[in-house]
Formats: C-alpha cells, structure tokens, sequence
C-alpha cells in the first residue's frame, strides 16, 4: 500500500512512520509540505498514493484563541486542498480530528452521531476541517482522538515529567474529563482501520476515562516523584481557550469493527518504559 503521511515528523506521524514501516511511506513535512500553500495539494497529485493519512494540523489550542484566521488556514483550508488532491488521485483520506468539536455539555460518551459544537477557535478549525473533507472526498474516514501524548513533541505527559523536577507543587485541572490516548497505540489501531471498508466519523481514544489531574498524579506516582499535584478548577487555570468539561469519546464503533485500545492507565504505564524511564525508585 502506497501511503502519504502529512505531518510525518509530528507526534502521531512519528508513530505512524513506525507502525507503518512495511508500507510504501511517502513524507509530507513541513516546510517543504505547508498546508498553507497551494503546492500542497501537487506535492500529493505527484505521489499518487492509495491513501493519505493527514495529521499535519495547527494544534496549539490556546494560540489558536490569538490566531484564529491562521488556525482555520491550516486546518480548514489546508484540508480542503490535501481532500482535493486525494479525490483526484483517487485515494482514501483518513483525517485526524479532535475529540474537541464537543462542547462538553454531554455526561454520557460522545458517539459519532452526536451532534458538535465546538467552544474554542481549535475546535472549530478542525470541525471545518472534516466537512472540508467530507465535501471534497467521497472516500474519507475521519477519525477523532484525545489527550493525544507521545515521546516526541509538546504534550501534556512531557509537561507534567518535566515541571515534577523542577516544582515541589503542580496545580492542575480537576474538573475537565475526557481519555488519554497513546500515539503509538492510536498509530496501532489506524493501522489495522485502514484494510477496513470504513468511511464516515470513528472515534479512537485511549479506554476509560479520568480528569487531567487524574492524569497527572498517575504520571508522578509512576515515576516516584515526590511533588505533590493539586486540584484546581478551569476558571483558576486562567488559560486563554475554552475547554470542555466532558469530552470522553465512545468508542463503540471501533471496537464492533473488531479493534480496541487499551486503558489509558495501562498505556501509560508502558509508555514510560518505552521511553527509557524507570517507573519507581526516582526521585525529583
């Protein structure tokens, strides 16, 4: 299978590279790949692959409060023009979106059908980006993640290891919900999705569910740290783009297609062995 990657040195295009390594891999990295250009689209036509993978993407969610035109230019415009290519090409597109284009009002799962409505200038980017795939694609599967981490580029585990050394306290979010997901893990399941009959919205999260500080006294107790993590509301966090308070994704229709990822706890724990850190007996 002949592939494209858009954003082939990110965080799950990494991954993706990794996991897909048997596979015809062609490389869209930026500067040389910028979904801000009209070459981009060329840059595909040329490759001719069977499927383009795009998860290239502007993902600074508070920036993107400042930036808001640049955001929906990259992750709106830029996916029009990487659909277009693969429509002309004749290739599936699998676009990588975001378990925020939900407001978070919901207590109960977000399944596919459910309908979006996005409360931050990202989450709109990237809902602009699925019906622009939608629209100019007839073979498009969109695939919505969360909490997304990986060895490599800014996340949320990365921030939490580096201030546990740095900072006796950490103060975070206790009041926001939704699943942590592995990059190699999604990676995984992306790579058995692909040889499936698939169109449409699929969610892929990590399984289970916890707030983010959840999620980060799991990471200090991993590691052994002895910095305490404390709870603190959304509005003490002072952050410049709104957050949804629920966003935990179903993955119901991943899992009837016969893939399944494993619990967050669970691939956190092997990913701090994968990335060479010892889970106890470290102290910061």
């Amino acid at each position: 299978m002949r592939i494209f990657i858009t954003g082939a040195d990110g965080q799950l295009g990494s991954e993706l590279r990794r996991v897909l390594h048997d596979q015809t891999l062609v490389l869209g990295i930026w500067p040389e790949f910028d979904l801000e250009k009209p070459e981009a689209e060329r840059y595909i036509v040329e490759a001719w692959p069977d499927v383009v993978i795009h998860a290239a993407a502007y993902t600074n969610v508070d920036q993107a409060e400042r930036e808001p035109d640049r955001a929906m230019r990259i992750n709106a415009d830029g996916t029009r023009r990487v659909a277009q290519a693969a429509a002309e090409v004749g290739a599936k597109l699998v676009y990588l979106s975001t378990d925020y284009v939900f407001d978070g009002r919901k207590r109960a799962p977000y399944v596919e059908t459910d309908e979006p409505h996005p409360i931050n200038a990202y989450g709109r980017s990237k809902l602009q980006g699925e019906r622009e795939a939608f629209a100019h694609c007839p073979n498009t599967l969109v695939i919505r993640t969360s909490w997304l981490y990986g060895p490599t580029g800014k996340n949320f585990v990365r921030t939490i290891l580096q201030l546990a050394t740095e900072q006796p306290v950490l103060r975070v979010v206790a009041d926001q919900r939704g699943c942590p997901t592995h990059a190699g893990d999604l990676a995984g399941a992306l790579r058995r999705v692909l040889p499936l009959d698939l169109r449409g919205i699929l969610h892929i999260a990590g399984a289970g569910d916890c707030t983010w500080h959840e999620f980060a006294r799991e990471i200090v107790s991993l590691m052994g740290f002895s910095a305490q993590v404390e709870p603190i509301t959304t509005d003490e966090s002072r952050r410049p783009a709104r957050r949804p308070a629920y966003s935990v994704l179903s993955c119901r229709r991943l899992n009837d297609a016969g893939v399944s990822m494993p619990h967050w706890k669970e691939a956190l724990s092997r990913f701090m062995q994968e990335v060479g850190v010892r889970c106890s007996g470290i102290r910061g």
